[in-house]
């Protein structure tokens, strides 16, 4: 394929330095030319293993070369990368300036062109950005629209400074949204022999993976730094203790937990949080980011309270009030802090729990659900059925596969407030439908 690629960044250079290596022809442009005379001398503008040796090699192989004219950069290629910068503004919002520069210089010289061009945007972008600012941008500087001829594409890329190069051959994944058809294809194409999954999705879902991902990474350091600060308070490596909780394959280092839904809860993950807390103020070890996981949580079941509130205080169904399902353990669980709130606020509710017995409650958690929740025996009801009897709103914390299907039986014409995101209520045909995160 014959690719242009817009900004000689770290993104672009490595760009550059890799595409040949899939018999890509690749030319660069930047407005700079102290970099585009070095990508022509076969020299890297950017400091990063191995990425000399490439460009050198692209370069004598004529795979590669660079300049500062856009017209010639795109009338000799089909597709077009885009890594210019996205710098923060004052108030923190990425500055886009270059970027909608960029995009009226290439639609402009695109509408001279009889053959069809992909434009794939590949700086880091806020959600929403490729389709309702750059295709409009696009469309009206090339004189069509895409899918005439014409794609547009967001390609996040998760290049790491110091291992770029090695990232680019081995991605955990290649995800790409596109605004029409064509523009899947092209990447398809453009990616062929690197290794990992190759994902499809929107345009607006592949911007958002990119910021996310990002702000994972800087969680994941702050966390580690607090609690390896406070270890070391009570005398411990915490690169040892770290080591050890990265060997859990199945909760600490994978997917559980990271599920949108609703807040957390039960006998061990509040008191354990609380317990850590005291453990860094005794040891005078300031945890911000720590300290903010129960507020956190607290603001997430307030969220829910204003989702069921909106529409002001109808008659409420709530199924689940154990912390989790299969449990009867109500423990400091956010739902039975969500229905204080609603009947503090005088809302009607009755609610179902298939494991929740209050002839069968003992110890501490019997304890605890008579302080919480004293009269529970007026608003527990013994079926499903029973639950949704005049109900007009249907909060579903959690319930098994036969009281869904009695909920979207008796779905129409009454709202569902999803808490867990179960595909059945989405679908039963309720007036309305809206999940706690989606």
């Amino acid at each position: 394929m014959k690719i242009s690629v817009f900004g000689l960044g770290y993104v672009g250079a490595v760009s550059c330095a890799c595409l040949p290596e899939l018999g890509h022809s690749v030319i660069g442009v930047d407005t700079n030319p102290q970099k585009v005379a070095m990508i022509n001398d076969g020299q890297s503008p950017v400091v990063e293993e191995g990425i000399n040796e490439l460009i050198g090699a692209a370069r004598q192989a004529g795979q590669l070369q660079a300049t500062q004219d856009v017209e010639f950069a795109i009338l000799n290629t089909d597709v077009t990368l885009i890594s210019v910068a996205t710098p923060s503004k004052a108030n923190y919002e990425p500055d886009l300036s270059a970027v909608d520069a960029v995009v009226a210089q290439i639609g402009r010289v695109v509408a001279k062109k009889a053959s069809a061009h992909t434009i794939v945007l590949r700086s880091t972008v806020q959600p929403g950005t490729t389709e309702d600012r750059i295709q409009p941008i696009l469309e009206k500087a090339a004189g069509r629209k895409v899918g005439d001829r014409l794609s547009l594409v967001f390609n996040p890329e998760f290049l790491r400074e110091g291992s770029s190069v090695k990232d680019f051959h081995q991605p955990p994944q290649t995800v790409v949204g596109s605004v029409d058809e064509a523009g899947y294809e092209t990447m398809k194409a453009m990616y062929q022999g690197i290794p990992g999954e190759f994902v499809r999705t929107s345009c607006r879902v592949a911007e958002s993976v990119k910021y996310l991902c990002n702000v994972f990474h800087a969680m994941k350091i702050v966390f580690a730094n607090e609690a390896g600060t406070v270890l070391k308070a009570c005398g411990l490596d915490g690169r040892e203790v770290m080591k050890i909780f990265c060997q859990d394959k199945q909760l600490n280092i994978s997917p559980a937990y990271l599920r949108p839904g609703f807040a957390f809860g039960g006998s061990c993950l509040p008191k354990e949080v609380k317990g850590f807390l005291t453990l860094a103020r005794d040891k005078e070890v300031p945890v911000p980011a720590m300290a903010g996981l129960l507020d956190s949580n607290e603001a997430h079941i307030k969220g829910a309270y204003r989702l069921i509130a909106r529409d002001g205080r109808k008659r409420v169904a709530l199924f689940g009030l154990a912390f989790k399902p299969g449990t009867d353990d109500m423990r400091d669980s956010p739902l039975v802090a969500l229905a204080e709130q609603l009947l503090g606020k005088g809302f009607e509710i009755a609610i179902f729990d298939r494991f929740v017995k209050l002839s069968q409650l003992l110890g501490k958690n019997k304890e605890f659900i008579e302080r919480e929740i004293p009269h529970l025996d007026r608003l527990l009801r013994e079926t499903p059925e029973a639950a949704l009897d005049g109900a007009e709103v249907i909060v579903v914390g959690h319930a098994d596969a036969e009281a869904r299907q009695v909920i979207a039986a008796m779905a129409p014409g009454k709202r569902i407030i999803d808490l867990s995101g179960y595909a059945d209520l989405r679908d039963s045909g309720a007036a309305e439908y809206e999940g706690i995160c989606w």
